[in-house]
């Protein structure tokens, strides 16, 4: 059991934080768009990832930095992007009420939570080769209980943020908190982006 509880709050670590990924799992939540969509592609994609990790891959991303270069400058692009965009819809912010608005395509929606998962290098870096780095130090079979934390982790963190997201919506009822939320994430976004990009 402990080494299900330090992958879990190994995970919990790296996951918790305002995020591209993270700040669209909220919106989503909020609008109660696509929510359960949104919550799987992250967390399936996330146990991918840390098996890829666990089970050595991370050696190999490690062996191909230009690799891990192309991610980056696809990372910066797209959420250079997304941000300018969340930054444009917050000039509109009468179309913009909780749960309800303009309704999005399942197949937009698809697209980009996993461009916003995969196109992020830091997943590379923090899940696959520091939780992989982890992983390594618990011995067999312990890397294996270590991961199952791990991805616990990620299950409760996205279904948390997804669905819990609309415990939020009474303050967020109206068209001018939609507003400040959606400069917020552009914000967020464009200052990943510009991380990115400095290296």
């Amino acid at each position: 059991m402990g080494d299900v509880a330090a992958g879990l709050l190994t995970g919990l670590s790296l996951i918790v934080a305002i995020g591209a990924q993270n700040a669209f799992v909220l919106r989503q939540g909020l609008r109660r768009s696509h929510v359960g969509l949104v919550v799987a592609v992250c967390a399936v994609s996330d146990l991918v990832l840390i098996l890829a990790g666990v089970t050595g891959i991370g050696v190999v991303v490690d062996r191909a930095p230009w690799a891990v270069e192309v991610v980056r400058w696809l990372g910066v692009a797209f959420l250079t992007v997304y941000g300018v965009g969340s930054l444009l819809r917050a000039r509109r912010p009468q179309v913009l009420a909780v749960g309800e608005g303009a309704v999005e395509s399942r197949r937009g929606v698809l697209a980009r939570a996993v461009a916003l998962t995969w196109l992020n290098p830091h997943v590379y870096l923090d899940t696959v080769l520091l939780l992989g780095s982890i992983a390594g130090t618990h011995g067999d079979p312990g890397r294996w209980w270590f991961a199952v934390g791990a991805g616990v982790a990620s299950i409760l963190w996205f279904a948390g943020l997804g669905y819990g997201a609309r415990l939020a919506a009474p303050r967020l009822a109206s068209p001018r908190a939609w507003q400040v939320l959606d400069v917020l994430i552009g914000l967020v976004m464009l200052a990943i982006a510009v991380r990115l990009a400095l290296g």
